[in-house]
C-alpha cells in the first residue's frame, strides 16, 4: 500500500516539477523582455532629461535668479496616477496611469526665456515615461521575486523530494524482494519436509 502510495506521489511530483519548470522558464522569457525595454526607455527617459536641464541651465543663464525661482515655485495642477493591480502567470503586478497631468509653464513671459519654456515642456513630456519606467521596474522586481520562488521549488522537488521518494521506493522494493525469497525458501524447505515423510 505505502509503495503505491509512493509511486502516486513521485509521479504527481514529476508533473509538478514540470509544470514549475515550464512556469520558470516562461517568467525568465517574460524577465528578459521587459529587461531590454526597460534598458531602451531608460536610455531615452535619461537623453530627454538630459536635455531638458541643459534647457534650464541656459535659462539659469539668461534670467535672474529671482525671476527663475518665482516662475517655478507655483505649478498649476498636480499629477494624479491611478494605481490597479492584474496578475499575469500568478504574478501581482502593478500598472501605472496617468489621470491627471499638471501644467508647468503658469507664468507670465515677460521675464522668462524660451528655454525655460522648452526646459518645463520636456519635463512635462517625461512623467508619462518616468511613471511607465517605474511600472517597469516595479514588473522586474515582483517578477524577479517570483523567479526566485520558483527556482526554489523546482530545486527542491529535483533534488530533494523525488530523490527521497525514489530511495524510498527502492528500499520498500528491496524489502519486498527480501520477503519474497525468504518465502520461497521457506516453501521449498517445507516441500522438502514433506516429501522426505
Amino acid at each position: 500500500m505505502e509503495l503505491l502510495r509512493l509511486r502516486r506521489r513521485v509521479a504527481i511530483a514529476k508533473r509538478g516539477h514540470k509544470l514549475l519548470r515550464d512556469k520558470q522558464e516562461e517568467l525568465v522569457r517574460w524577465f528578459m523582455k521587459l529587461i531590454y525595454q526597460w534598458k531602451s526607455l531608460r536610455k531615452e527617459l535619461e537623453d530627454k532629461l538630459a536635455q531638458a536641464f541643459g534647457e534650464l541651465v541656459w535659462a539659469r543663464a539668461g534670467m535672474p535668479q529671482e525671476a527663475l525661482e518665482t516662475a517655478v515655485s507655483f505649478p498649476k495642477g498636480r499629477l494624479v496616477v491611478d494605481i490597479n493591480q492584474r496578475r499575469t502567470l500568478t504574478v501581482p503586478v502593478l500598472e501605472f496611469s496617468v489621470k491627471e497631468m499638471p501644467q508647468l509653464t503658469c507664468y507670465g513671459a515677460g521675464q522668462t526665456t524660451e528655454s525655460l519654456d522648452s526646459g518645463l515642456l520636456i519635463f512635462r513630456d517625461s512623467f508619462e515615461k518616468l511613471i511607465k519606467l517605474s511600472e517597469l521596474e516595479s514588473t522586474i522586481k515582483r517578477l524577479a521575486e517570483e523567479i526566485e520562488r520558483t527556482r526554489r521549488r523546482v530545486n527542491a522537488l529535483e533534488y530533494v523530494l523525488i530523490p527521497s521518494l525514489l530511495e524510498t521506493i527502492r528500499f520498500i522494493t528491496m524489502k519486498l524482494s527480501e520477503y519474497e525469497r525468504a518465502n520461497l525458501t521457506r516453501l521449498m524447505r517445507v516441500k522438502e519436509v514433506v516429501r522426505a515423510k
